[in-house]
């Protein structure tokens, strides 16, 4: 993926989010009389179509949907719940409202995130917090490629993540090698 579609595809999940915080702070506004500004952009049709949630019906009470969120008090903030029913699905309850994410979108939604979160700050733990839980992907298919500065582009395909990238310097791919080898 270059970087317009990471772009693209970064600003389709903050506009998605972004209507889900409309819908969650709309019953909030409505109590207190205060007219809310509309803060997400309209997403074009293809857009839409490749990355809408879907919102899971709570009247219809099947046993496959989430447990609907409490609905948040005047003064209270609206809180995030994350449900899964199925296998391959994933709710997301946020203020009362619930969307139903299948695995594609779970897919980009992480990728969304991700690339979120590489530009914010503090940055993850240098090293490995105690009791983290971790998903290993083994023997990853992976690719490689030279970059015209030397550096190697790696990139791995993790079966939660998906593929994920790294550039290492010349220095760093022999440090990598020589942990690697190392009996």
């Amino acid at each position: 993926m270059n970087l317009q579609e990471q772009i693209g595809a970064l600003e389709t999940g903050v506009d998605q989010l972004n209507q889900l915080i409309q819908v969650a702070l709309a019953p909030k506004a409505a109590a207190t009389a205060e007219p809310v500004a509309e803060t997400a952009p309209s997403m074009d049709a293809s857009a839409h179509s490749a990355a809408s949630a879907e919102p899971v019906d709570q009247a219809a009470g099947s046993p496959e949907s989430a447990e609907p969120a409490a609905e948040p008090t005047a003064g209270e903030k609206p809180t995030l719940s994350i449900a899964r029913p199925a296998q391959n699905e994933i709710t997301m309850t946020i203020g009362g409202q619930t969307v139903s994410l299948r695995p594609e979108q779970v897919g980009q939604l992480i990728e969304e995130l991700a690339n979120a979160r590489a530009s914010m700050t503090p940055e993850p733990p240098g090293g490995l917090p105690p009791g983290w839980r971790f998903v290993s992907t083994k023997n990853p298919v992976m690719a490689a490629q030279k970059q015209s500065n030397g550096d190697r582009l790696l990139v791995l395909r993790h079966t939660g993540h998906g593929w994920v990238p790294f550039t290492f310097s010349p220095e760093m791919v022999v440090q990598m090698y020589a942990m690697l080898t190392q009996r």
